[in-house]
């Protein structure tokens, strides 16, 4: 597995199309400073053939001008909806979201998304972690005990526990410290630094890569519901409406990306994939059905849509960049919102809705 098949199958990958276009636009850092990783400045990216849909959307509501292989999609949406030629099903509503919006969503998915039975990526060690968030800001730890009868101090709530009936506990940082190295602990300022996946609605078993239909969960929120359904509109047969009912929700930090893949595990695939961005401006990737097919790439901004359906639920996509540098990073507009004392600058969230009859 990890001999040199392995080392011949990622050179083969790096032939392909999709990841050149990905090697192209990853962050990568100058060489020239010896100083560490967060000080170092990322080396420059042409970004000159990345489609830009806001710039796209202000030039065609001025003088009704499009680039070549961009149309508009005439559906009575309130928002422009644009369209590829050569990418029939995609479908891209820049600006779909409002200020307002984006902040309820920012907050939500940080401080309800990941609230069990909910999973998360933490969840396969430390369980379903309860009140991240809050505990986040007050600074609590998370201890692990693995005498399964003795509870901790009083100072300590949310008790959690994971597969291996292990006991986690946020408590105060000075009781985190008092129990010394003999316990196990991370501070919940960390658990929410590393947070990369919540999953709503319907619970996908990443493991088999599958819906599991027998985990507990609970509906998605019945105003995100309505969302999901206004904004699918344009890619849906006329008089007919969404019914999402599981959602990925991803996020991301500095340096991170989400390679191409295909959304491919839900048993009806006329239906669309909604995906909602929230947070930096970043770079994603459309494809064709073939990791050899050169992708297009175009910005994602906050408040920005992208909906799949049809072909395009066949093509592979990615998200290679994510821009957190003040320059790139456009969230100014978000900051003096900010969330909860939330810094919004650390990534981007993209939220994607799958579907009913899964």
């Amino acid at each position: 597995m990890y001999g040199p098949d392995r080392v011949t199958d990622e050179a083969v990958s790096e032939r392909t199309a999709f990841r050149r276009a990905e090697k192209q636009y990853k962050l990568y850092y100058d060489q020239d400073s010896k100083s560490s990783k967060k000080k170092k400045r990322p080396k420059r990216v042409d970004l000159s053939e990345v489609l830009d849909f806001k710039t796209i959307s202000e030039s065609y509501d001025k003088n009704g001008d499009l680039p070549p292989g961009i149309v508009p999609f005439q559906c009575g949406f309130d928002r422009p909806v644009f369209c590829l030629q050569n990418c029939p099903g995609f479908y891209f509503i820049p600006g779909a979201l409002s200020i307002e919006e984006q902040c309820r969503w920012i907050r939500e998915g940080l401080i309800s998304f990941p609230q069990p039975p909910n999973r998360t990526n933490h969840n396969a060690i430390y369980g379903p972690i309860h009140d991240l968030f809050i505990a986040s800001k007050e600074r609590k730890v998370l201890v692990e005990d693995e005498n399964t009868l003795q509870s901790l101090d009083s100072g300590s709530n949310a008790c959690v526990s994971n597969e291996d009936s292990h006991r986690w506990e946020f408590c105060e940082e000075h009781i985190a410290l008092s129990r010394g190295k003999t316990h196990k602990s991370i501070s919940a300022s960390v658990l929410i630094r590393k947070l990369r996946w919540s999953t709503l609605g319907l619970q996908f078993d990443w493991s088999k890569r599958n819906y599991n239909v027998s985990l507990p969960h609970n509906k998605i929120p019945d105003a995100l519901c309505q969302l999901a359904k206004r904004l699918a509109a344009p890619a849906m047969p006329m008089g007919e409406e969404f019914h999402p009912e599981a959602a990925i929700v991803n996020y991301f930090g500095l340096g991170d990306m989400l390679g191409g893949h295909l959304d491919d595990m839900e048993a009806d695939w006329s239906k669309p994939i909604v995906s909602m961005s929230l947070g930096c401006k970043a770079i994603f990737l459309l494809g064709g059905k073939s990791r050899e097919d050169p992708p297009f790439a175009m910005f994602l901004r906050s408040g920005d849509v992208v909906l799949m359906a049809g072909e395009a639920r066949e093509c592979f996509h990615g998200v290679p960049r994510i821009f957190t540098d003040e320059e790139n990073a456009e969230i100014t507009p978000l900051e003096p919102l900010n969330i909860e004392n939330v810094k919004v600058a650390s990534g981007l969230m993209e939220n994607d809705e799958v579907f009913e009859d899964i």
